[in-house]
This record gives C-alpha cells, structure tokens and sequence, in this order.
C-alpha cells in the first residue's frame, strides 16, 4: 500500500498522520499552528509547523521516506502562489515523492463527504460552508471572520448572549437566565468588556459562552430561544447559499453534512437548522460526516479522480529525495 502523510494545518493547530498500512495506527502528531498561508511569512510559519509534525512520525517509523504528502492549510485558497511556494518547501525538506496542498476546507470537506460532491457546513467558533461540485465548482459561503461574517457561528452566539445579559443587568432588556449565567462564567459584569478581551483573541472567548445560551434554551428561557434560532437561520442561509451554487451530479439529492464543535450544543441548535434544510426547496440529502480532515488529506494525497483535484496544488518530485530532517526548534505543542 502506498505510504502517506495526512497534515491539518490550522491557525491553532497542526496535526499530522503517517499511513503505511490500512490498518495504520491512528496516533496524531499535534504542534501549534500557523497563522495562514495569506499572513506575512505565513509561507516560512507553515513549514515550520509541518516539519515539527511530521519529524516524529518519520523517526518513529524508522525514518521512512512516504510516497507522498498532502497537506490542508488555512489560506491557501485564497493565496495560490503561497500554496505552490509551501509545496516546493515541503519537497526540499521531507523524503516524499510528491507533495501537495490544499485548502484545510477542501480537506474537510473531503473527509466529511467521502470525496463525493455535496456541500460540508463547518461550524465552531465561525462558521463557513463548502461546496464542491460533480464537475468541481467550488463555492465558499461565509467565513469571513467574527467582525464581518460567521453568522450563526460560536462567536455569534455567544456574544448575542451576552449583550443580552447586559441589556438586562442595564434595565434596556427582559429578563433572562443569561445574566446569571454569564455571571457565573465570567464574574463582574462590570469587568465584562475586558475580560472578554484578556487573552487576545475575544471571539474564542465569547464563544465559549454559546453553550450557556443553548443551555437557557433547552430550559425555556426566551431570549436564549431567540438566539439559538436566529443563528439556526443564519446557518441553513449559508448552507443553502453554497448549496444553490454546485451540482451534484447524477441527478439524486445534493449530500450536505455538518461538522464542528457547535453540533455539541444539541437539539437547541441542531434541530431547527435541520428544519430548515430540509425545509428548503434544494433537493438535499442530509448525512453524517464520514471523516475528519486528517481523512481528507489521506484520501486527496490518494485519489486524484475525486472533484476536489482541481483545488490541490501538486508536484511529483524529479530529483532525488532528501534524507530526513528535524527542525531545530519546534513550535510548542498546541
């Protein structure tokens, strides 16, 4: 079987697989991430992160040399020339045979649908979906971060509820749980603006709040209700959106999975969004995700006949392959 190496290379983690066998442990090598191959030096950053990855692996199993590494990263679907520039880095300094790169929604999408055309809503702290069609037309609806998009997403959320918690400890709202809920989160509310803000990054804060609000939800209370629903709404529009702009070929229903921490919330969320898709006027058919990304870079470094080829980035190796190398200082564990 041929060997390879599966790489998700995300903004706050990069994880690595090595397959020999299709039996092959399941064990991940985790790093910290990248800030995305768009950012200055994003290029320099993702290879650092790869090659922290993907160093014990390779020493692990005796210092193999994998026909081929195919790696999704934040960013490179919106920087090509950065994609093709990590690639060549990634054959000058790994014993493959051929490497590849990709956008890490591409190979979410890969891993959740099989390879199939269909559309993958991804949802966690943002919110994104994509499309891939039989003839691989790509759509990417939203993710356009918490200031000018992610609706329906974590952030979103979150931070719904607590603005509502503070309309009501003002006077300006109704009454709701979510006050004393995000009292006991985050103490003074008189604190809030900066507590949210503390560890630099407030859309993660914030939406670790999320499943207090679908928790005031499941218990009745109205403003919380209002909130889950309305970002069920804003969920189903970007997954309708991405839905409307490919084909899946064949004549049958359109796949459509949902992926990502926020399907943790539960009914709350999940079984108003379902409502809606299934609502819709799309001939969509609703599944459960296959896989993860790590599947999906496995199976696209595999597969070239799959809809997503024309979105990877690929170069076969015509010099000979470099012995195996070690970064000097790698990234801390993420």
């Amino acid at each position: 079987m041929t060997s390879v190496v599966a790489v998700d290379l995300g903004k706050t983690g990069c994880r690595a697989m090595l397959w020999n066998t299709a039996d092959s442990s399941r064990a991940v090598s985790s790093v910290a991430g990248a800030p995305g191959l768009a950012a200055p030096d994003g290029v320099a950053a993702a290879r650092a992160a790869v090659r922290a990855a993907v160093g014990p692996l390779l020493r692990e199993s005796g210092g193999a040399r994998p026909d081929a590494i195919l790696v999704g990263a934040a960013g490179a679907t919106s920087a090509p020339a950065a994609a093709h520039s990590l690639v060549a880095a990634l054959l000058a300094n790994l014993p493959v045979r051929e490497a590849a790169v990709t956008s890490d929604a591409v190979t979410a999408h890969a891993g959740a649908l099989g390879g199939r055309a269909g559309v993958v809503l991804a949802i966690g702290t943002g919110s994104v979906a994509v499309g891939i069609g039989a003839d691989g037309t790509y759509a990417r609806v939203d993710g356009w971060g918490p200031l000018l998009g992610d609706d329906g997403g974590g952030a979103r959320i979150g931070t719904a509820g607590l603005r509502a918690a503070l309309r009501a400890h003002d006077g300006r709202g109704p009454a709701t749980a979510l006050l004393e809920a995000a009292v006991g989160r985050f103490g003074d509310l008189e604190r809030l603006p900066a507590t949210v803000g503390r560890d630099g990054n407030p859309a993660r804060t914030a939406a670790s709040f999320a499943p207090e609000v679908a928790r005031a939800a499941d218990a009745g209370d109205a403003v919380a209700s209002a909130i889950v629903r309305d970002a069920a709404a804003d969920l189903a529009e970007t997954a309708l959106a991405a839905a409307g702009r490919i084909t899946a070929g064949g004549g049958g229903p359109l796949p459509m999975a949902v992926t990502g921490g926020l399907t943790g919330l539960g009914p709350a969320l999940t079984a108003p969004l379902t409502a809606a898709l299934t609502g819709s006027e799309l001939s969509l058919r609703l599944t459960s995700p296959l896989g993860d990304p790590l599947d999906g870079a496995r199976l696209l470094a595999l597969d070239r006949a799959t809809p997503h080829a024309s979105l990877v980035v690929r170069v076969r190796r015509t010099t000979p392959t470099p012995p195996p190398s070690t970064p000097a200082t790698p990234p801390a564990s993420a």
